[in-house]
């Protein structure tokens, strides 16, 4: 028996980490802001980032007023307007970096992709779920429509990022539809299929990059992707790229090692690194607080997630579990790439660190994913005579 009596309640767990890591960000964006140069040192980004924390606090208050369940009946025109957004960008977007991702508005700047990513999430998650509604029984039909769906609505987005070219922001989009394929009920032995083709296939062009990697590169140097050619060949060696990207990663390893155990100390920075208040601002947190600083946001990036996975399990909804969980796979790339390229595991991509670098449309989004989560999580239904 359903007991609709439950006071509902706000999970302060998630709260308290999601404000730590923007805690540690504005005040990171605050120590760095004397030692940005050129035009970014006459603006101030934390006080900028402190605006969009209000408004983002705002954002979660209202999204909270209404039952999660409600976004199901806007699926449809958030994704068509998240591509539409997408779409637009070819006619009036903005250079910035040599993307066109942006759109530039009176207060700043816009990037529908961030926005996509949360529309994509609420598409995903209702599809699947009314897929399994209308389906009872689990066949090969059924996993083949089911990964058709999820295909098509992932490659139209995913197509417009890559083309901006935003690979970074494509991969995020994959993940998405990685986690939620893993969970949307098609069988194990269908997906170890799929992603052995992907993986058959990835394999294949690493064989074939080792092997001709003159001609490969030539190959791409006349695509709009020669960007990403370059930033592989600058992670592989920087040191022969110092004069860009390799230069990036060059200083930002030094700037992580010259924290140490328990870094520099506040606001003792060394080391000029571009986008260090936005894309590599996990460097100037390791360079002021060290090994151990680092070690401290990374333990809130995991209890995170942690915690969202536990609201996904814990939800009796199916629509809310896919949405947790496609949340999980919007942070864990993210999350992972950023950090990942700015010790040198991985190669720079343009991708923010959520809730710590610098930018308006990012924290707003990943506040408002946030928000969806605690509203989950508020109104998890509970049953009479219920055994754990």
């Amino acid at each position: 028996m359903e007991n609709y009596g439950n006071e509902k309640k706000l999970d302060t767990f998630l709260l308290f980490v999601m404000v730590s890591l923007i805690a540690i960000g504005i005040t990171t964006l605050y120590l760095l802001q004397p030692h940005l140069r050129g035009d970014l040192s006459n603006i101030d980004f934390y006080i900028q980032q402190i605006t969009w924390f209000v408004i983002g606090g705002i954002g979660i208050a209202a999204i909270m007023l209404l039952d999660f369940d409600f976004y199901r009946k806007l699926t449809w025109p958030l994704y068509f307007l998240g591509i539409a957004m997408l779409a637009g960008l070819f006619v009036f977007a903005v250079e910035i970096n040599g993307s066109y991702s942006w759109y530039q508005l009176p207060v700043g700047s816009l990037q529908p992709s961030e926005f996509m990513k949360v529309f994509l999430v609420i598409t995903l998650a209702h599809v699947i779920t009314s897929h399994n509604e209308q389906w009872t029984y689990k066949n090969l039909k059924y996993d083949s429509v089911l990964l058709i769906k999820i295909l098509g609505l992932t490659i139209p987005p995913l197509v417009l990022i890559v083309m901006q070219p935003d690979l970074g922001s494509g991969m995020v989009i994959i993940s998405i539809a990685g986690f939620l394929i893993l969970i949307s009920g098609i069988r194990w032995r269908f997906i170890f299929s799929l992603f052995g083709i992907i993986a058959v296939f990835s394999g294949f062009l690493v064989v074939i990059y080792l092997m001709f990697t003159e001609q490969f590169v030539n190959f791409w140097m006349d695509t709009p992707f020669r960007h990403a050619v370059y930033r592989i060949q600058a992670w592989q060696n920087p040191h022969l790229y110092a004069d860009g990207s390799g230069m990036q990663s060059i200083r930002s390893m030094l700037a992580i090692g010259s924290g140490e155990l328990f870094g520099k100390g506040l606001g003792n920075f060394q080391l000029s690194i571009p986008e260090q208040h936005s894309d590599m601002i996990f460097t100037a947190v390791a360079e002021q607080f060290g090994f151990i600083g680092s070690s401290v946001v990374i333990i809130l990036y995991f209890l995170l997630i942690y915690r969202i996975i536990q609201i996904a399990l814990d939800c009796r909804d199916p629509f809310g579990t896919y949405l947790a969980v496609g949340f999980v796979g919007m942070f864990f790339y993210q999350i992972f790439q950023n950090i990942g390229m700015s010790i040198q595991l991985l190669p720079l991509t343009g991708l923010p660190l959520p809730f710590l670098s610098y930018g308006g449309t990012s924290l707003l989004v990943y506040m408002a994913a946030i928000g969806i989560v605690l509203n989950i999580q508020s109104r998890k239904k509970e049953y009479m005579f219920e055994t754990d």
